[in-house]
């Protein structure tokens, strides 16, 4: 019933992963906005893969459910960023299977 949209707050990223993600993320916000705006989607596929290695780094070694509850809420809304600019490029919803 929890909403984790809106911005991660910054002094709550603690290891390297996050904070790498969370700059990644900072930096192609607007890239891959204007160039969904544009139907350019060639320019909006290559600023995605250029988020693969922090995305993967991440998951490799930040526990999101931490036991800390404000660490944890904050590291889902790195996930839910990501998620929006998925959902930005296409409606994963629609998809079948």
């Amino acid at each position: 019933g929890f909403s984790y949209s809106g911005r991660p707050n910054k002094e709550l990223l603690t290891q390297k992963e996050e904070k790498t993600l969370y700059r990644a993320l900072k930096v192609k916000a607007e890239p891959i906005a204007k160039a969904v705006k544009n139907d350019d989607f060639e320019t909006v596929m290559k600023e995605l893969t250029d988020l693969r290695e922090p995305i993967n780094n991440f998951f490799d070694q930040v526990t999101v459910n931490s036991e800390n509850s404000e660490i944890r809420a904050n590291r889902l809304k790195l996930l839910s960023q990501i998620r929006t600019f998925l959902n930005d490029v296409a409606n994963f919803d629609k998809i079948e299977g």
